[in-house]
């Protein structure tokens, strides 16, 4: 009976210390969890229309092409959708076009997206004031076609002083700094990575830069200097001028005249040279016309007679 006793002591006792250790190591891991549910919380906020699957430039959008999303009110960005319906329906036209390439799960916004069933046009990618306007290039005035649309651009004007003279004299000078490239000949597509021999490149500028453009395109030959991604500073640049002789003209250049107010366009001036009887024009004349020589030496003013 001893042994038996003993026996079932020793049983009882390695029992209770294995039951011991479960208790310190289970029970407290579920204990915490049933303290502490993890519980996913459906997420509030606004709905947001968003690309069902990657989208490029060109595509018609149809409602397999979206899909919605509840985003936090502060987070929603600006031109942003709440249905699929005020995407494919405004003002009850047809599906509209994309005009860059969205990525999937990214929120369709109205700057992305043409007018109601529009095509893919430069006339969609304009922005506020802007106009479209487009020189002639080739594979050299048009940085060898690394000038694609989305890309930025100085426009370089070269004149020939000296057309029919023996002795050659050339001028250049910036136009215009910092130009947005809209499209090339007809690609207007920004995720095209792919150069190619153009033969027009339409620039996004303003009115008045429009003018300068007409202007200096039948002045001499435009080309195109690519910038910089990111490259926005305005360089202060002079005409350059190479040769000479009898045969060029005394005074041509080339200048941005200051506006007369703030808010005035900057023009380009064109100031012809004087011939050798000493006669001259200039168009436009913005400054006024100098002061009368005297008619003879001694005359008090220039109408004594």
């Amino acid at each position: 009976m001893r042994v038996v006793t003993i026996v079932s002591l020793g049983a009882s006792a390695a029992l209770g210390l294995a039951a011991l250790v479960v208790a310190k190591t289970v029970l407290p891991n579920a204990a915490a969890a049933k303290a502490t549910p993890v519980a996913v919380q459906p997420v509030t906020g606004v709905p947001v229309v968003v690309a069902a699957k990657p989208l490029k430039f060109g595509d018609r959008l149809d409602a397999s092409a979206l899909s919605v999303v509840h985003m936090p009110k502060n987070a929603v960005p600006e031109g942003a959708f709440a249905s699929p319906d005020a995407v494919l329906t405004v003002d009850k036209g047809g599906a509209p076009i994309v005009l860059v390439p969205v990525a999937a799960r990214e929120p369709m916004l109205a700057a992305k997206l043409s007018g109601p069933g529009a095509r893919p046009s430069v006339a969609a990618e304009i922005a506020e004031g802007m106009r479209a306007y487009t020189i002639r290039v080739d594979d050299v005035t048009g940085v060898g076609g690394h000038a694609l649309p989305g890309d930025r651009v100085d426009v370089v004007l070269m004149r020939d002083l000296t057309p029919n003279g023996e002795t050659r004299s050339y001028v250049s000078d910036v136009v215009l700094q910092n130009v947005r490239v809209l499209a090339v000949d007809l690609n207007l597509d920004t995720a095209e990575a792919k150069p190619a021999s153009p033969n027009t490149a339409t620039l996004e500028v303003s009115a008045p830069d429009s003018q300068k453009l007409a202007v200096a395109s039948e002045m001499g030959r435009l080309s195109l200097a690519l910038r910089r991604t990111g490259s926005a500073e305005i360089a202060q640049t002079t005409p350059m001028r190479i040769g000479g002789g009898r045969a060029a003209p005394q005074a041509v250049a080339v200048r941005r005249a200051a506006p007369r107010a703030p808010e005035g366009p900057r023009l380009i001036q064109i100031v012809e040279g004087q011939s050798r009887g000493g006669s001259g024009r200039s168009r436009p004349a913005p400054a006024p016309a100098p002061a009368a020589a005297p008619s003879a030496a001694g005359a008090s003013s220039p109408a004594a007679d």
